[in-house]
């Protein structure tokens, strides 16, 4: 087998492997960006642990043929970049998101969502949501209200006795 054939077999494996281990995954057009800005996503990516990189449509199209996500190859027209992230479900949507309503030539094609494939208006609503570390925050709150009502409870309590006392 030539050396051409075995590094594309690779890449369609590192395509379809990305695809499986991905909890979310976005696709989008980046034509129109210039390199400045295409640098500044990317930066941004890495940043928040989404790993990003432009792809072949035929090799992403080969990979979803292995991983039986074959619903995306409709989108994959024009120049297509993935974003894959292994860790938060969020991140992904929320970053590019962010960085398409600043540079309106980055387009949103689809994504991924733990295995399965997302429309572009769930991709924005994904995108809506808190960060994993927001939402922790948020339940920590909620779950300290009963607690910290309950002190200033007792403490109104001793204060209107101790007054009573005095």
């Amino acid at each position: 087998m030539s050396k051409v054939i075995e590094q594309k077999q690779s890449v369609v494996q590192e395509i379809a492997e990305k695809l499986e281990n991905s909890v979310s995954t976005v696709i989008v057009d980046y034509r129109g960006l210039d390199v400045s800005e295409a640098t500044e996503l990317r930066k941004q990516l890495r940043e928040a642990g989404v790993d990003f990189k432009v792809y072949k449509n035929t090799m992403v199209r080969r990979a979803t043929e292995k991983t039986n996500l074959t619903e995306l190859d409709e989108f994959l027209v024009g120049p297509t970049a993935v974003a894959t992230s292994t860790d938060d479900v969020v991140t992904p949507a929320k970053v590019i998101n962010e960085f398409a309503k600043e540079h309106e030539q980055l387009e949103i094609k689809t994504g991924v969502i733990e295995g399965r494939v997302a429309s572009l208006e769930e991709i924005k609503e994904l995108a809506s949501l808190p960060s994993h570390d927001g939402l922790v925050s948020m339940l920590l709150n909620v779950l300290q209200a009963p607690i910290r009502n309950f002190a200033l409870a007792s403490k109104a309590v001793a204060d209107q006795k101790e007054e009573e006392g005095a």
